[in-house]
């Protein structure tokens, strides 16, 4: 149990701005003990997910702070990341399992009032095919 609890934490950690890697983890657990395929995914996928949410709704009160001297985004920056959205729109968002840029897209959906059942249906899609293709990786080696 304690294994799925810090399986849990680190996704939900690593789906947010603060770094830590959540793939590490479930590698691990997947090569100490295969058989619990499902669970780990199952737990990985949530947990990530729902760090996602947490960016979303960061987003989604973030801009009532933009005049704020420690906002994250210059006013230059944040609009080139509302233009890259509305270019891209919703889909951007099977993209959000990516290093460096996932996070941050997740935040612009909410600053942008992605609805969030589309969210959650697309950064599902994603963030657990990646922890599918991971774990297929990790057990075809191990």
């Amino acid at each position: 149990m304690i294994a799925y609890i810090g399986l849990f934490i680190s996704a939900l950690v690593a789906a947010t701005i603060l770094p830590m890697q959540s793939e590490a983890v479930l590698v691990g657990l997947l090569v100490d003990s295969p058989n619990s395929v499902f669970i780990l995914l199952i737990v990985a996928t949530v947990g990530n997910v729902l760090g996602s949410v947490i960016n979303w709704y960061l987003g989604r009160y973030l801009l009532r702070f933009k005049e704020r001297r420690w906002f994250p985004g210059s006013g230059p920056l944040l609009v080139r990341a509302q233009n890259w959205y509305r270019r891209y729109g919703r889909w951007s968002l099977l993209g959000s399992w990516l290093p460096v840029i996932g996070d941050p897209l997740t935040v612009v959906a909410g600053v942008m009032r992605e609805p969030l059942v589309p969210f959650l249906i697309l950064v599902t899609i994603a963030k657990g095919t990646r922890y599918i293709i991971l774990a297929a990786v990790t057990l075809a080696v191990f």
